[in-house]
């Protein structure tokens, strides 16, 4: 699978530029000052929409054609993947299928084929049905996180994705279109999944997070950023789904996250 970390990295640009080399990064379009590193050193780079962060900030995103542009500027770009197709963190699923139109129909794509690079959300609020014909029409498709299930690893947020699973994978648990998992890239929770790729912000944020590393702390955050990065790389996702039974996925979940959520997400 594919790691992503997000960014912005913050910190000094020389330990930025150390940290991304070699690797996969999410690049939000609020929080682009990455962007350029990231296409010099990076592997690839996917960008995501920022709407996670704008519907966080209680001040959702209205006009999505620049966003369209920035997209359409980087996609020629070697190292671009993909991009994330605008959508409505708690949005129905009237609203975020006219924003897949707009992005599909939109006349900037006259005479390209970038479009296709665009990946599709569908959220945990969303009906399986929508999930399903997802699946069917486009190569990726972006799981994110909502609703009654806002956070991932918690013990909820397990129960809605074996039914996410059994309606994405076939009879061998195999997934009938590419995954990626939004914020998800957790090895407690992308070894248990089939998903092509994940992103997180963990090795960011867990520069700063000094408990975790104890009386032996690293000495600065582009060090700590690249320990918690190279600790998540060494574990990829599952290769199918497993169907646990219910009180399988209560055990594990119990154990391993107290129920609450798991550590670092």
């Amino acid at each position: 699978m594919i790691h992503y970390h997000g960014t912005p990295c913050g910190g000094q640009r020389p330990e930025v530029a150390r940290f991304l080399s070699g690797r996969h990064a999410l690049i939000p379009w609020v929080r682009n000052e990455d962007i350029g590193t990231a296409a010099e050193v990076c592997q690839s780079f996917c960008l995501d929409n920022g709407a996670f962060s704008a519907w966080k900030s209680g001040k959702p995103i209205k006009d999505w054609k620049p966003y369209f542009q920035w997209v359409k500027d980087w996609s020629r770009h070697p190292g671009f993947d993909w991009a994330i197709i605008p959508d409505v963190i708690d949005g129905d699923e009237l609203a975020n299928d006219k924003l897949i139109a707009k992005w599909v129909n939109w006349d900037g794509w006259r005479g390209e084929n970038w479009h296709c690079e665009g990946v599709p959300v569908w959220h945990l609020h969303e009906s399986l049905e929508r999930l399903e014909r997802l699946a069917m029409g486009w190569p990726r498709v972006a799981i994110g996180s909502s609703g009654d299930w806002p956070t991932p690893g918690t013990q909820r947020w397990w129960l809605r994705m074996a039914d996410v699973m059994s309606a994405v994978c076939d009879d061998e648990g195999r997934p009938r279109c590419k995954l990626h998992g939004l914020r998800m890239l957790d090895p407690a929770i992308f070894t248990r999944l089939p998903l092509n790729s994940a992103d997180s912000t963990n090795a960011v944020r867990n520069s700063s997070n000094y408990s975790r590393y104890g009386q032996y702390c690293p000495p600065n955050a582009g060090t700590r950023m690249f320990i918690s990065a190279e600790r998540t790389e060494r574990h990829q996702s599952s290769a199918i789904w497993v169907k646990p039974d219910v009180q399988g996925v209560l055990v594990f979940t119990e154990l391993e996250t107290g129920g609450v959520k798991t550590p670092g997400l």
